[in-house]
């Protein structure tokens, strides 16, 4: 099969384009022919040196196919289902292996696209706005990077629970994009500071949560957005990685709650996965999501896709074909 590896950490000219073996279902195992794979900060963060990773290492954990082989005592899938892939151990590639018990069969019809964007990034909405702080009808919130892949789905789900939303974005273009998704009040952080503008938003009052995969550059002015008690939720760091932090700060700054979550502890039962995997298969099938694909890439072009991914420079979600 044709897959993107590296085999040192660096930036995105290390990715390359290769043949490698096909891969073959152990124990509870697929094996999927891949027809569209999803692209995620993380893959970047492994891929640059931000994440120890072993090498040579193959990046990827989503995507869309069909299954072509089962491992022995895979159940739940049969080959031929079309399915969702989420948990796939190196998913740029033609093929892929992952555990039958974290895929999701796809009613018929369902586009494939849709379903490579749906595992990491709008499962990661669904998690932060319904368990790592539930958000209620009343509440209003901040969403850094509002027209991002998880940015736009978070927007959308923010105001499935009757919230206020507040996100920033560094475009007018970016901009429209919220507003499109729902969002209530735009903050275009390049031409105002945010930390002011949240202020004049709330009269003074601030928020409960603040939503923040930009990490580095917004941090404290996340912090400074939260009111008594408020939770800051720090879910990646796609400006850097935010420096060491003396917890004396959120005493200061009004008794706060940091947390660092990821998808992984947030689905670790077969109940808590089938929960989340289901609720955004039918939201996007049904339209009551809107999942926008901001750019395609061969496979063979992976080192561009980070390239536009790192630089900011794309909107909702990226996707490589192989």
């Amino acid at each position: 099969m044709k897959g993107v590896r590296f085999h040192e950490q660096g930036a995105p000219d290390v990715l390359r384009y290769e043949e490698l073996p096909d891969p073959e279902p152990g124990e509870g195992e697929a094996l999927i022919k891949l027809s569209a794979i999803g692209v995620n900060f993380i893959d970047t963060y492994r891929r640059s040196g931000a994440y120890p990773v072993d090498l040579p290492n193959l990046p990827g954990s989503e995507g869309a196919g069909e299954v072509v082989a089962l491992g022995p005592g895979a159940g739940g899938v049969a080959v031929g289902d079309r399915v969702m892939v989420s948990g796939g151990r190196g998913t740029y590639a033609e093929l892929v292996v992952a555990p039958a018990d974290r895929l999701v069969v796809l009613p018929d019809g369902y586009d494939e696209v849709t379903a490579a964007a749906l595992p990491t990034q709008a499962m990661t909405a669904h998690f932060l706005v319904h368990s790592a702080y539930p958000l209620s009808r009343g509440d209003t919130c901040l969403i850094h990077a509002g027209a991002g892949g998880v940015g736009l789905l978070l927007i959308q789900m923010a105001k499935m629970r009757g919230t206020h939303v507040i996100t920033t974005v560094s475009t007018k273009e970016k901009a429209a994009l919220a507003r499109e998704a729902g969002a209530d009040d735009v903050i275009v952080y390049t031409t105002e500071d945010f930390v002011a503008a949240v202020k004049r938003i709330t009269n003074g009052a601030m928020l409960p949560v603040v939503y923040d995969a930009v990490g580095k550059t917004t941090f404290d002015g996340s912090l400074d957005c939260l009111h008594p008690r408020g939770l800051l939720i720090l879910y990646g760091q796609a400006s850097g990685a935010v420096p060491p932090l003396d917890p004396q700060v959120l005493n200061a700054k009004g008794s706060l709650f940091l947390t660092r979550p990821n998808l992984g502890d947030y689905t670790l039962t077969p109940k808590e996965f089938a929960w989340r995997s289901g609720d955004v298969i039918a939201w996007a099938g049904s339209g009551k999501l809107k999942v926008r694909i901001g750019e395609r890439f061969p496979l063979a072009e992976a080192a561009e896709a980070h390239r536009r991914l790192e630089g900011r420079l794309t909107t909702g979600k990226v996707i490589l074909l192989p």
